[in-house]
């Protein structure tokens, strides 16, 4: 299971080139939604919302607002992480809900006290766009063992994609956008720094 696991690792890559005309099944999609949504996230609020892009003309667009980074218009699938923001509130339904879940009983007053107080110290927007880079982590490590490619694009206009996508900027941020498809061209080795320069034990 570990050299398994290390395997999947190693295959992914960042794809810059799809192959247009090969699209992914519904099935697939459905698998690497899947994976975002069973990712942890703090308090166990799920700050994440996923929109998912198939039509050539809403891909395009969105490439546009990527700096034409061409994975975005070749990709079978772009999948937008929205981060929630008015859902994050102290106040609000929403964060109430989920917190009941994770926190029954007695325990939800503690752990509704102790979030205001979070809540008042954090810049919650880049907190819930953090959290929404682990769905994606997971996402594209789901594809990659399932031999789906992708790639993760930070670069680009939020205010673009807020107006293609149609979101109240009060309650989403665009976090991430995935690219996902079959890679146009061979990837070249890995390259990554060496555990003995990443980590220092004490």
């Amino acid at each position: 299971m570990k050299s398994k696991l290390l395997d999947i690792f190693n295959r992914r890559h960042a794809c810059h080139l799809f192959q247009a005309d090969r699209p992914l099944t519904a099935e697939d999609i459905d698998f690497i939604l899947e994976a975002g949504r069973l990712s942890p996230s703090s308090f166990g609020l799920e700050p994440w919302k996923f929109v998912v892009l198939t039509s050539q003309h809403d891909k395009l667009a969105l490439q546009h607002a990527c700096f034409q980074q061409p994975q975005v218009g070749t990709a079978s699938v772009v999948i937008v992480v929205l981060a929630k923001l008015a859902e994050m509130d102290p106040d609000s339904e929403y964060l109430r809900r989920l917190m009941s879940r994770e926190y029954p009983g007695d325990a939800l007053d503690a752990a509704l006290k102790n979030y205001r107080a979070f809540h008042a110290a954090t810049d919650v927007k880049a907190w819930s766009e953090h959290q929404c880079h682990i769905a994606a982590a997971n996402m594209m490590t789901a594809a990659a063992g399932i031999d789906i490619d992708s790639c993760a694009i930070g670069g680009f206009d939020p205010a673009e994609v807020r107006r293609i996508l149609g979101f109240d900027p009060v309650r989403r941020h665009p976090a991430l956008i995935l690219a996902f498809g079959y890679c146009a061209q061979a990837p070249g080795e890995k390259q990554r720094l060496p555990l003995d320069e990443l980590v220092e034990y004490r």
